[in-house]
This record gives structure tokens, C-alpha cells and sequence, in this order.
């Protein structure tokens, strides 16, 4: 397992998930694309965003959340979301943490964005959301400087 592990819940807009695999593939973060996708992986879009670096990225395709959780059962998993008041800056996060995205037009089920571990990364009040690979990258970072790579 990679020392930090990047989770993608039924994204949306190939050009993120391409956008996010390159940075995998640069940072040896693990990507795991959960549920239904709304694109297919072969999508162009996908691929020219990823560039030649698809290759280069430890990519898990996983059904549903349920067997994610079954495959690392010791696994620490952060939600990123608006609706929290608890600042991905405030977390000292460790080797293989999961950070979990939603998907771009709605974010992740409540049930996720209410758990202990559900963070935020702070913006304007006002603001509805970050763009999802813009946001994959302030934490991955975030996580990369308190451990590094």
C-alpha cells in the first residue's frame, strides 16, 4: 500500500479523475475509483488528462464503499466535505490514510459527511466548492508535508 491512499466516490468529469491519476502517478499515491463512474476509463478525456502517466499510477477499481472498507478494516478514512467545521490542517495525518472525495455535482452521502472524520478545506463563505482535483491536491499535500513521500 502506498503511504497515502487517494479515493475517488463516483466521480463525475473525466478530466478530474485524469487530472488526480497524473498526480497519483507523480506522488506514488494509491487511486481507488469507487462505485459508478460517469465516464469510462478509456473515456479521451480521462487519458489526455492523465497524460503517458496512466501506466505509472496504482489504480483500484472498487464496487462500492462496503468493500473498501472490508479490503483495509484498519483503515483511517477522512472525508472531505463542506459541511464540516474541522479543517484538514488540523489533522496530523499518517502513513495510509484514506482521503475521500465525492463526486463533483454533489459531494458525499450524508452518511460519510457526518462521521467524526469528515473535514473541510476552509473557503469564502458563500462559496459552494473547490474544483475536485484542486482540492485532491491541497490535502494530498498537505498529508505528503507531514510525512512525506
Amino acid at each position: 500500500m502506498a503511504k497515502l491512499n487517494i479515493v475517488l466516490y463516483e466521480p463525475e468529469i473525466p478530466q478530474n479523475t485524469g487530472n488526480i491519476a497524473r498526480l497519483c502517478a507523480c506522488t506514488g499515491a494509491s487511486l481507488y475509483l469507487v462505485g459508478k463512474l460517469g465516464f469510462a476509463l478509456t473515456d479521451k478525456y480521462t487519458k489526455r488528462a492523465g497524460m503517458d502517466y496512466w501506466e505509472s499510477v496504482d489504480l483500484h477499481r472498487i464496487n462500492s464503499m462496503d468493500e473498501l472498507f472490508q479490503k483495509f478494516p484498519e483503515g483511517k478514512f477522512y472525508y472531505l466535505t463542506t459541511k464540516s467545521k474541522k479543517k484538514y490542517t488540523e489533522i496530523e495525518f499518517k502513513e495510509n490514510d484514506f482521503i475521500v472525495f465525492g463526486p463533483e455535482s454533489r459531494g458525499l452521502p450524508q452518511e460519510y459527511v457526518t462521521r467524526d472524520t469528515a473535514i473541510t478545506i476552509p473557503m469564502k463563505e458563500g462559496q459552494r466548492s473547490l474544483n475536485l482535483s484542486n482540492s485532491v491536491a491541497i490535502v494530498a499535500y498537505e498529508i505528503i508535508r507531514q510525512i512525506g513521500i
